[in-house]
């Protein structure tokens, strides 16, 4: 470990703790994922609830593994903001985009019972609190991953498992309750998960309301608005349909975790009508982060809501509740999130009473900016 970033990490800890002290907590939670990295980001403790290790990997057996070298530091580097923040809580999430073999481990009785063990050891091993599953997502095939019809069920007796295996873990350390969530998306992508009998075996889902456009959608479009904008389909996405469709279909909203994204995407090419939004496009030029949209794109001092730069216009879509950004002269539409939006989704959440907030990614922040704003949103008056 850098001694320079551990140094760092150790001012980070001290301002985060006198933060919680004065604040206490919430009640929301405020959950980060933080991707596996040395050194990490420096990462204020009093400002979270919960961070998701991004991520543990499955084996072709189906078994929970750290698979980088640098994993299981990262997991101690973590594990120390519990120094100075005695609530925070670390989880390994298992999965992410492209990994695979989970249709495999969730197949029968005895691959289910090989995760779940192997998920224990895991948590035991580097003295974790729980376990977050994003697999993505079941039944489809997503990025060419393997999938089954019968993923829908199996995954309900994936979770069940591994729910009992975590209290029966619990139960051998003095009645400790070890957390189980699930990384999920809206629309299709939930037609394989029997979203009220999972959310029985799950202390919360993260919501994953973010890359509603992307590059493999044909236009261009909000990628994270919480509400429709004007222009678009009624069949397009956005993070309050979401919601509405896990709470029809029996969801607690007290175990909704609405998703919010620490950087952007960006298409060119893009038809200059309605400044390039809901407009079809010739290519994805790519996702940049806050830090890339402020150096870039965007002039934001903290004290307005920013305004372009280097060609680029930024606009407010009132229906939406999203920023983007225009460029006439390269024709690139750029939609993202930004503390206007973020204020605007933390007031939804406690008007809708949902579980909290979380973010994808830590270190795409620019100085725990858009943490800020969350953190200020969701913390006790």
């Amino acid at each position: 470990m850098a001694v320079a970033w551990l140094f760092g990490l150790c001012l980070t800890l001290v301002a985060g703790a006198t933060q919680a002290t004065q604040t206490g907590s919430h009640d929301y939670r405020i959950v980060g994922y933080v991707g596996n990295a040395q050194p990490l980001p420096a990462i204020s403790a009093g400002k979270l609830d919960a961070i998701n290790f991004a991520f543990a990997t499955l084996s072709p057996a189906g078994e929970v593994v750290l698979s980088s070298p640098t994993a299981a530091q990262s997991l101690t580097d973590l594990l120390a903001l519990r120094k100075l923040n005695p609530r925070l809580q670390i989880l390994a999430s298992v999965g992410g985009w492209g990994a695979d073999h989970f249709s495999e481990a969730a197949w029968d009785s005895a691959s289910r019972s090989r995760f779940a063990d192997s998920a224990v050891h895991l948590l035991e091993q580097h003295h974790l609190d729980g376990l977050d599953i994003d697999w993505e997502y079941p039944t489809l095939a997503g990025p060419g991953i393997s999938h089954h019809a019968e993923d829908r069920g199996h995954f309900s007796l994936l979770l069940e498992a591994v729910r009992k295996r975590l209290d029966q873990l619990g139960a051998a350390h003095g009645g400790k309750h070890y957390l189980l969530t699930i990384a999920a998306a809206d629309g299709e992508f939930v037609a394989g998960i029997e979203l009220k009998r999972a959310a029985q075996s799950l202390d919360w889902i993260n919501l994953m309301t973010y890359d509603f456009h992307n590059g493999l959608t044909p236009s261009t479009g909000h990628h994270a608005g919480l509400h429709l904008s004007a222009l678009a389909p009624a069949n397009d996405r956005a993070a309050d349909k979401a919601v509405q469709q896990f709470l029809a279909a029996g969801v607690p909203a007290s175990k909704l975790v609405l998703g919010v994204a620490f950087y952007g995407r960006a298409f060119g090419g893009v038809d200059p009508q309605h400044d390039g939004l809901q407009q079809k496009y010739t290519h994805f030029v790519g996702a940049p982060s806050w830090r890339e949209l402020k150096a870039d794109y965007l002039t934001y001092t903290g004290a307005d809501n920013g305004s372009g730069k280097n060609g680029y216009v930024r606009h407010w879509d009132d229906q939406a509740q999203a920023p983007y950004l225009w460029n006439a002269k390269t024709q690139t539409f750029i939609s993202y999130d930004d503390p206007q939006s973020l204020r605007a989704k933390t007031a939804y959440i406690k008007a809708n009473r949902l579980g909290g907030v979380m973010y994808w990614e830590h270190s795409l922040d620019q100085d725990e900016q858009l943490l800020d704003v969350l953190h200020q949103g969701l913390a006790k008056p």
